[in-house]
């Protein structure tokens, strides 16, 4: 099968295309034939060390394909997000990929393979964050920092959903589908959220940017507000004053999407497919990339220039 490869660290320049055996299954396992599989900004992370693993590798965690062998799932068209993939085992940028069958989720009928291999890790991360840890509810506020990116707008979406008011934060403005929007350029982020709501604060902040913005984040909850802790851009440490965090009656509480189980992402999905179904998300904007053309669609990926998720389309 052909397959995208990196035999070493690096920038996209290492990326291959090979020609390698397709996998064989063990028990539990099922082959999947690749239809379309996005590039995630983590992806060109992993190529480049950050997650570590061995090389030779394949990369690609989100993806978009029919079961060609392995039990009763053999003719279903499914997507997936997948657990390790692309550092500790081989992910879905090739002709096939092999994965255990609880790790499946079929695919939403309102969305094209190119689509649904679209959504995987920035909604998987939204929803996981928002719902299985930050328990938003009904009628809560949710400020986002760096809310224009790719995780930011699906917890839009997400918090919507569940029916909570969202503040977005970013540096420079766009069309989004928040309530609010707070231009970082200029406005101080715990005044303006204050101002916002009417003086309270807000009950969950999603970070999304973390470092310099970390503080400011933390100052904007209202008492007993939570704070998501998703990345930290530029600086790994941050500091703050432990008595206004304690005085405030603040959590904070970390995110890793990479800790999840190919199940648990696979559950994620499941409840992601009846909401793009039943409308109440968006199909996601996306170019089209051919699978020859995959180190270009990765470098335009790694340099942050694309204004819509890039898809590898397998022949």
């Amino acid at each position: 099968m052909k397959a995208l490869r990196f035999e070493q660290f690096g920038t996209p320049d290492v990326l291959v295309h090979r020609d390698i055996p397709t996998p064989a299954l063990n028990a539990g396992e099922v082959l999947v034939k690749i239809h379309a599989a996005a590039i995630n900004p983590s992806d060109a992370k992993i190529v480049s060390g950050l997650f570590g693993g061995a090389v030779p590798r394949t990369p690609g965690r989100d993806f978009a394909g029919v079961v060609v062998e392995g039990n009763a799932l053999v003719g279903k068209h499914v997507w997936g997000s997948g657990a390790g993939f692309g550092f500790r085992r081989d992910g879905a940028h090739a002709d096939y990929v092999v994965l255990p069958a609880s790790w499946l989720s079929e695919k939403p009928a309102s969305l094209s393979m190119a689509q649904a291999a679209a959504v995987g890790a920035p909604f998987v991360t939204a929803w996981h964050a928002l719902v299985d840890v930050g328990s938003l509810k009904k009628g809560e506020t949710l400020l986002i920092t760096g809310g224009l990116g790719a995780v930011g707008r699906a917890a839009t979406q997400v918090a919507r959903h569940l029916g909570a008011r969202v503040i977005v934060a970013a540096r420079s403005e766009a069309a989004n589908d928040a309530d609010d929007f707070i231009d970082l350029s200029k406005a101080n982020l715990p005044d303006a959220v204050r101002k916002a709501t009417w003086g309270k604060g807000t009950d969950l902040v999603l970070d999304a940017v973390g470092g310099a913005m970390f503080e400011p984040s933390l100052k904007s909850l209202a008492v007993g507000g939570r704070h998501l802790a998703i990345t930290s851009v530029g600086q790994k440490r941050v500091e703050f004053d432990l008595a206004d965090f304690y005085h405030n009656r603040s959590e904070l509480l970390g995110v890793d999407t990479a800790k999840l189980s190919g199940e648990e992402i696979a559950g994620i999905l499941d409840r992601l497919r009846a909401a793009f179904d039943n409308g109440s998300f968006k199909k996601p904007a996306l170019r089209q990339w051919a699978f020859d053309q995959a180190g270009d669609a990765y470098r335009s990926t790694a340099s942050g220039e694309a204004a819509a998720k890039n898809v590898l389309i397998m022949n």
